[in-house]
């Protein structure tokens, strides 16, 4: 019996060792098997949310003078539930200005944008002319950072959203990168879905303006269910 009990002790201590060994290497790996996978799409993969923007266009007297105001103004607009996101000066006119504002509260983006107070620090900061206001979600929008800051507006009434988003897809971007444009976002009206906005980077200018007026992409517009004649608005980034 003593010599059962001797061979046993040796025995059970390899045997503990043995599984705690095994159950720290399983933890191990369990960790390092955890820390390999992929997390789950909500927190691996940004997913984009739509975001609403006011767009403003009009033309300033003098941008510099223009840009100090409306900088000055950041605290109202954030207590109309609006913040700043894009300004660009148009191509042929540098005076010609667009401004992307996100908000929150489509109301009181549209009170903000018939404000008395505005209309003052408009004048005040030279705006020349009426300006002109629009209300957008975008659905599609592209943040990364990249080199070109020449863009195209376009915007243009649809007979059917859905019809004209198939054509405009199966165009496909690698076409339109051949013509000298890169997708950087796509927006519907709020006021009327049927109002769709692009925006471009252009790669090209040259062959972007010979594309977007070619007889070909008219007829595709055709194709895809454009009513009218799309307004395009050529500017520059300037932040």
């Amino acid at each position: 019996m003593k010599n059962i009990k001797k061979f046993l002790k040796p025995v059970l201590i390899v045997f503990l060792v043995a599984s705690f060994l095994s159950c720290k290497n399983n933890k191990t790996e369990k960790t390092e098997t955890e820390e390999a996978m992929p997390k789950d799409t909500a927190t691996a993969v940004a997913v984009f949310e739509p975001f609403k923007v006011m767009v403003i266009k009009h033309k300033v007297a003098d941008y510099d003078k223009w840009r100090k105001e409306y900088d000055a103004h950041d605290s109202i607009r954030t207590a109309y539930t609006i913040s700043h996101y894009m300004v660009g000066r148009g191509t042929d006119d540098a005076n010609m200005i667009v401004t992307a504002t996100k908000f929150i509260d489509l109301q009181k983006a549209k009170d903000f944008s018939v404000l008395p107070y505005l209309k003052e620090a408009m004048k005040k900061a030279g705006v020349i002319g009426k300006p002109e206001f629009s209300y957008h979600e975008v659905i599609r929008n592209d943040d990364t950072p990249i080199e070109q800051k020449d863009r195209v507006m376009v915007t243009h009434k649809v007979k059917d959203f859905d019809a004209w988003l198939k054509v405009y897809d199966a165009e496909g971007t690698a076409k339109r990168m051949e013509e000298g444009f890169i997708d950087r976002g796509l927006a519907r009206g709020i006021d009327d879905p049927n109002m769709v906005t692009i925006v471009f980077a252009i790669t090209d200018m040259k062959k972007a303006k010979e594309s977007i007026t070619s007889e070909a992409k008219k007829k595709l517009m055709m194709d895809a269910g454009v009513e009218g004649v799309p307004e395009i608005f050529y500017y520059k980034i300037v932040e």
